[in-house]
């Protein structure tokens, strides 16, 4: 099937941006809704339709999340390949679902099988995304340094990650056991890797194994290792480098939710009170 001259270049300035294969589907999709919605070609969208449709798209029953999704895909459309300026939806933050160790404990060893506890041990002891977890290979275990090679993680990008004994012991059952020869984590077919929608699913079973009362998802492991490591005082700049972040601000997040590092700081109140009996004259 032939592709429009206006697609092939939204694909070539999204190529040449480094945006993965999933990333340029996703967008090529927006697009194309917008065109469905307005019904006819995307670039003669007026400012009175991309208004029209954001509306149509926040009273769908979309999240703030996906809406801000599309509005991104529309944005890099009608700025980088249109060269017009486009709106920005706002996006409620809101504070990540945060494990203690005892429910991360748990969750582990409700995993069903050596192989999911190994991948959510991965996911808790070293703070990697799903789909970072699924990707790794054998050979990315660094045992000698106690790292993990991430390879073209978010944002295309490598990096490294902390190895802890206890995880060494817990991916050694597991290679024991399972024998994995390329993929660390090889889905049904050996050939290619467990997928993130697999282990999201395994992940949801052992939290309700476990019976834990709040709403997990592999993400929750990543929050949680970011917030335990605050909370055991741990500079924030190596957490920003452990998880990979671009921009110190994103890691900042986990400062709300780092409960124990809260309960640490003394108010001004009690400061005060304690002045004020140190004033006190001695009998």
């Amino acid at each position: 099937m032939s592709i429009s001259p206006l697609r092939q270049r939204m694909i070539d300035d999204m190529t040449a941006r480094h945006f993965g294969e999933k990333t340029q589907k996703d967008y090529i999709r927006c697009v194309k809704n917008l065109a469905v919605f307005i019904g006819r070609a995307p670039e003669t969208a007026t400012t009175e339709d991309l208004r029209l449709y954001r509306l149509h798209l926040v009273q769908s029953p979309l999240g703030a999340a996906s809406v801000n999704s599309a509005m991104t895909a529309l944005r890099f459309f009608f700025s980088i390949t249109l060269r017009k300026p486009l709106f920005r939806v706002e996006q409620p933050r809101k504070l990540p679902t945060v494990l203690t160790q005892d429910e991360v404990a748990r969750l582990l060893d409700a995993a069903p099988s050596a192989k999911y506890k190994a991948a959510l041990s991965v996911a808790y002891g070293a703070g990697l995304r799903a789909s970072e977890v699924v990707s790794l290979k054998v050979s990315d275990i660094d045992s000698a340094r106690m790292l993990l090679r991430v390879e073209q993680g978010k944002g295309r990008k490598d990096r490294f990650a902390m190895l802890s004994p206890l995880l060494l012991d817990i991916l050694r059952e597991w290679w024991r056991l399972g024998r994995p020869c390329a993929w660390l984590f090889p889905g049904q077919n050996p050939v290619n890797p467990m997928t993130t929608r697999q282990l999201n699913r395994i992940c949801h079973m052992a939290a309700q194994l476990g019976e834990i009362n709040k709403r997990v998802s592999l993400h929750a492991l990543r929050h949680s290792f970011a917030t335990h490591l605050l909370e055991q005082d741990i500079d924030i700049r190596v957490i920003q480098v452990l998880l990979g972040h671009a921009k110190l601000n994103t890691t900042a997040l986990y400062t709300r939710v780092a409960t124990s590092t809260i309960r640490k700081v003394m108010s001004p109140l009690d400061r005060l009170c304690l002045t004020e009996k140190k004033d006190e004259p001695k009998a």
